[in-house]
């Protein structure tokens, strides 16, 4: 098993920044990892999703959304071909930091299967994980401050 972890502190709260993450129309403006996202984020539906990660070849995968829970977590399993040859468990969690009025997003991902070793390019991944939650943040902390 191998797990990609990467931690964002935003200055706004989870609703704020739960919006931000499900306005997936908007993505291909804002968003560097994660370029497009088609479908419903709700238990049991298939999204489409294309991401392009930072020196790495992009790809377009279909996986099953998991989990949803609202202001919380978005979780999707997407799988290449059979399962357990390359699953990828891709989870967005967001924890209310302090008053609330700042969260702690977490952007993780565990990989598993027999081609995990040859195809994981961990690098790559964890800077288009990072790239993407420096601009949930940038995105969410504007919203916050045009509503002051």
């Amino acid at each position: 098993m191998n797990q990609i972890e990467v931690f964002a502190e935003i200055d706004a709260p989870p609703e704020v920044v739960w919006d931000v993450l499900l306005e997936f129309e908007s993505y291909p403006e804002w968003n560097p990892f994660v370029r497009a996202i088609e479908g419903d984020p709700t238990k049991g539906e298939h999204l489409r999703v294309r991401i392009d990660p930072p020196d790495s070849r992009g790809m377009t995968f279909k996986p099953e959304v998991v989990a949803v829970e609202e202001n919380r977590r978005l979780a999707w399993l997407g799988r290449l071909v059979v399962p357990f040859a390359f699953d990828g468990y891709h989870e967005f969690r967001l924890e209310p930091v302090g008053d609330g009025e700042r969260t702690r997003l977490l952007h993780r991902e565990t990989f598993r299967g027999a081609l995990v070793p040859l195809l994981l390019n961990r690098d790559s991944l964890e800077a288009g994980f990072a790239a993407m939650n420096a601009a949930v943040k940038e995105r969410a902390e504007r919203r916050v401050a045009a509503a002051e």
